[in-house]
């Protein structure tokens, strides 16, 4: 590598060497490529990098799953947010943005500050924090101040999250904010306390699928019992990363039939949000999905074979 190589190249090479998974996100923002998969472009690739890197100056995006990452990412309070005191528990003198909710949390738990890692300063003067997750616990993505989060001002990025990476410039009304390297160390084993404090909930036992099918027509009942099925079998084997494709395309399929007079709408619906939440899929989402699917399918009525 020589002197003329852009930064922002050297900053993904860099982290491809520590085994990080980076992809492209616009220049001077925070957001992946228009039109792009993250989780698919996520790369570890140097030829690829410097591919990509050539191109243009992209901002670094490090998918935190792939990398074996937990980002715990503290932050400071936004200029909408100047004068207004903490939320409670957190509203205590001193407290003024994650760092120190982070502060407080370990010292009501006893514990040392985990502060001895990778850490990476934001655009806005806040902090990520790098850790290597347990091998055996999957730790997706929380937010502040809501049950599974941390703590007010306190993100994290695990499996299905990412961060923006050291190298990387962000327009702020004010200026450019970086994100600059401010230890650079390896990642520290995530505590096993907040490992704890970051564990899933477990998910609540399946309800029963119902059994009855809301076929329209009993002449040819079997065919589209089949077809349903067949639906709702694809969506509950759905992957975390191609649920809402899958939900959308058994929707398109169901829609067809619906439109042609085979199924009844509402209770199709009921079935395939039934067969969403067997994934964990949100019920609001879900319904956006299924009634998406059901409209493009209505463009094609699918009549049942004689």
């Amino acid at each position: 590598m020589t002197t003329t190589t852009p930064a922002q190249l050297r900053y993904a090479l860099a982290a491809a060497a520590r085994g990080w998974a980076v992809f492209p996100l616009v220049p001077g923002d925070k957001t992946p490529l228009p039109g792009s998969s993250w989780t698919r472009m996520a790369t570890t690739d140097t030829d690829v990098i410097r591919r990509i890197w050539a191109r243009r100056p992209y901002n670094i995006g490090i998918a935190c799953g792939p990398s074996r990452l937990l980002v715990i990412d503290l932050d400071t309070p936004k200029p909408e947010m100047e004068g207004l005191r903490p939320p409670p528990p957190w509203d205590l003198p001193g407290v003024t943005d994650g760092a120190d909710v982070l502060a407080l949390i370990c010292v009501r738990a006893g514990q040392p500050l985990p502060f001895e890692t990778f850490t990476v300063r934001t655009r806005r003067g806040g902090q990520h924090l790098y850790y290597t997750p347990p091998h055996d616990l999957a730790l997706g993505n929380t937010k502040g101040g809501t049950k599974d989060g941390l703590g007010w001002l306190i993100d994290t990025r695990g499996v299905g999250g990412y961060v923006v990476g050291p190298g990387s410039h962000v327009a702020l009304p004010d200026g450019t904010g970086s994100y600059t390297v401010l230890h650079d160390t390896s990642p520290a084993p995530l505590p096993a306390w907040l490992a704890e404090r970051l564990r899933p909930a477990p998910s609540p036992p399946p309800s029963p699928r119902p059994t009855q099918v809301p076929v329209r027509t009993d002449h040819h009942s079997a065919y589209v019992e089949a077809a349903v099925r067949a639906c709702l079998d694809r969506v509950t084997s759905a992957g975390d990363g191609n649920r809402n494709t899958t939900l959308w395309g058994a929707s398109c399929a169901l829609g067809q039939l619906i439109a042609g007079g085979a199924l009844d709408a509402d209770a199709t619906e009921a079935l395939l949000l039934d067969a969403a939440h067997q994934v964990g899929y949100p019920t609001a989402p879900a319904r956006a999905t299924i009634r998406s699917g059901f409209r493009r399918g209505a463009g094609r009525p699918r009549k049942v074979p004689a």
